[in-house]
């Protein structure tokens, strides 16, 4: 039986990051009960900033404008960062400088998927933002990540320097929004289930056993 999971999400979200860390344990639980089947994961764009311009803007700044400075941000996040830390995430919040806009970085991941390379570029993405504290406005480094997940850089630095996928990406962020989603991350299992946050893995195993029951019990 096939199986898929649509994850709507943005990859400056740290709930997002925490959330694929426990889909990748939900999935291993998964394959230990199901091993003939392996579940088919698609990443799909949502902009949690799109307002902001292309070229991003001063981490400081942003956290000014959202939460009224860096020592409230630093309040608010510490519990995200706990929760990173039992996810096995290292966050590191204060090395970001720049806030970006992320519509480029969502191009790469739709980019990535079309070669069999999205997990890979999602996984880079949000290593090198959250932990290593990168500019995800730049282009060079999108094009850097996508040569480490092994695609061919030139190509893909052609590619972000064109506008090809924009509109698909502006549609995509749209639809999401039409049909509900008002946060991420958002987990949609055989367009059956839905779950809404970083849920932690066993929740995830549940609402993926729902989600095949369901198709196993719809007549063909």
């Amino acid at each position: 039986m096939s199986f898929q999971i649509d994850v709507i999400s943005d990859v400056v979200c740290p709930w997002c990051f925490i959330g694929k860390r426990h889909l990748e344990r939900a999935l291993d639980a998964w394959r230990a009960k199901h091993p003939d089947e392996t579940p088919t994961v698609r990443w799909h764009p949502f902009q949690l900033n799109p307002q902001l311009p292309a070229s991003g803007v001063p981490r400081k700044q942003y956290l000014e404008n959202k939460f009224g400075g860096p020592q409230r941000a630093k309040e608010i996040y510490a519990r995200v960062s706990a929760a990173g830390q039992r996810a096995g995430i290292d966050f590191a919040f204060e090395d970001i400088q720049v806030q970006p806009n992320t519509i480029d970085a969502h191009r790469l991941m739709h980019y990535a998927a079309e070669r069999d390379q999205q997990d890979a570029v999602a996984e880079g993405i949000f290593r090198r933002y959250f932990v290593e504290g990168a500019d995800l406005s730049s282009k060079e480094t999108l094009a850097d990540i996508a040569a480490q997940a092994g695609l061919n850089r030139d190509e893909v630095a052609a590619y972000l320097a064109s506008n090809t996928d924009r509109a698909l990406i502006e549609e995509q962020d749209r639809r999401a929004r039409a049909i509900g989603v008002e946060g991420v991350p958002f987990f949609i299992f055989n367009q059956r289930l839905a779950l809404s946050g970083a849920q932690p893995p066993e929740v995830i195993v549940e609402a993926m056993e729902k989600a095949r029951e369901e198709v196993a019990a719809t007549p063909q």
